[in-house]
């Protein structure tokens, strides 16, 4: 064992443990028995079995344990952007891709072809940069793997920058926000304006934050950690006191991620301000884009209403064989054009097929995703891809590498045009433009939404 670690050797891991033991012991308490030699038994916690206690502490323990359920903070909303609430529209389980016959698959693409012909198929490259990190961009210091999530977060920012989003007067909430990075180089190009909040909505616990940063009095910076499908805005406590204009972002928001943040940004922000008033859905979606241009300033503080809009979104999409027909915006498209619950499980799955044909450089290409610290793991949605990948093999036979990558195209663009009419029929200019290189990101769509001039009323 290592000097001043615990002297019991987990065989499941062929390694010593690594804990402290107290002063004068040889052990950690969770391997302490060994060295007691007494009758004190230790149990799995029932809260989180992958730690023991003693069976005569255990009452003690669940009073403090770590994993015990907390009190849920004022924001939290059961199920407010969960979407779905009709259980007979819930599909049930869905056979595997692979145990399709040809003709089902044939049947399934045919649908697809079908649904997709007159959507806008191929996207137009908006790949830009900013100012404020091309010290970073040219810093030798950086890897492959920082400089390609650079050159991302630049190209965003750059997105943004176009559409007038960075201003003074704003709370810019990141939605799956890991460690930051992307609020982070927000504020630095906004390093100079007044009056600008950001809110860091991540449900799991992240170390390396950068958080601590950003000491500057003229930025607030709040960590909410709550799962985005129970997050109600209005109900933030910065939010409610300043009311300033949300600026919705993300940078690679896996799957279902993406429609509950958009439900929550849209409708569940928008319902909650409307308060009391039961307006209808449309006339509700008309006012959330009444109050405010592009050119919101800092004093929109004084103006009229006690609600202020979501000013644009912007989102870098991923993972689109994590969506869920029970969360996803698009449903009515779907239901337009013939398609339902069964299509789209199905069509979520192929949609990972669009990487196909890059075996050889789909490790390389999941690397480019690792977080910036290179002590951390590969992201959770390249591990997800790669599997999701793998397992799509079987269908090697049935359609050619270019048939697949095609396919799972289709299906990605498909589901992204539900989201773009979501947000339509909700009084945005919304649209796809590619952000980025593949050989950056293999995940390089980016969805902007900012309200239509059409629905911004005049001030009286």
């Amino acid at each position: 064992p290592q000097p001043g670690r615990c002297a019991h050797f987990v065989r499941r891991k062929g390694r010593f443990c690594r804990m402290v033991p107290a002063p004068g012991r040889r052990f950690c308490g969770e391997h302490g028995q060994q060295e007691e030699q007494n009758d004190r038994k230790r149990i799995p916690c029932p809260l989180d079995p992958k730690h023991t206690v003693y069976e005569d502490q255990l009452q003690k323990h669940l009073k403090k344990c770590n994993s015990r359920e907390k009190p849920k903070p004022v924001y939290f909303v059961q199920d407010i952007n969960a979407g779905l609430k009709d259980v007979a529209e819930i599909p049930g389980k869905q056979v595997s891709l692979s145990s399709l016959s040809s003709e089902e698959l044939q049947n399934l693409i045919i649908k697809l072809k079908k649904a997709s012909n007159g959507l806008e198929l191929h996207l137009k490259e908006q790949i830009l940069s900013h100012q404020a990190l091309q010290e970073a961009l040219n810093d030798p210091k950086n890897g492959e793997s920082a400089f390609k999530h650079l050159k991302q977060q630049a190209s965003i920012l750059g997105n943004m920058e176009k559409l007038h989003l960075l201003g003074p007067g704003r709370c810019f909430v990141e939605f799956g926000a890991g460690r930051g990075k992307l609020s982070h180089w927000v504020d630095v190009a906004l390093q100079n304006v007044e009056n600008v909040q950001f809110l860091l909505v991540e449900r799991a616990t992240t170390r390396f934050k950068v958080d601590g940063k950003h000491k500057r009095r003229d930025s607030i910076f709040e960590r909410l950690q709550v799962d985005i499908q129970h997050l109600c805005l209005n109900k933030v406590p910065i939010l409610e006191k300043k009311k300033l204009p949300v600026v919705g972002i993300g940078k690679h928001l896996c799957g279902a991620a993406t429609d509950l943040a958009l439900r929550c940004l849209v409708e569940s922000y928008t319902t909650c301000c409307d308060g009391e008033n039961e307006e209808p859905a449309a006339k509700r979606s008309r006012t959330a884009v009444t109050e405010v241009a592009p050119t919101t300033s800092a004093d929109n503080e004084s103006s009229t209403g006690d609600c202020k809009p979501v000013a644009g979104i912007v989102i870098a999409l991923c993972c689109h064989h994590k969506c869920d027909w029970t969360h996803y915006v698009g449903r009515e498209f779907f239901k337009s054009v013939g398609l339902g619950p069964v299509e789209f499980h199905y069509f979520q799955r192929m949609s990972s097929w669009a990487t196909c044909g890059m075996q050889e450089t789909t490790n390389k290409a999941s690397t480019s995703e690792e977080s910036e610290d290179e002590t951390n793991d590969t992201e959770e949605h390249e591990q997800t891809f790669i599997r999701t990948e793998s397992g799509s093999d079987t269908l090697q036979g049935i359609l050619t590498v270019e048939g697949r990558k095609e396919v799972g195209c289709l299906c990605k663009r498909l589901i992204d045009h539900g989201r773009i009419e979501y947000l339509q029929q909700h009084g945005y200019k919304a649209a796809l433009q590619y952000y980025t290189e593949s050989a950056v990101s293999l995940e390089n769509v980016l969805l902007t939404a900012v309200p239509s001039p059409s629905l911004i009323t005049e001030p009286t």
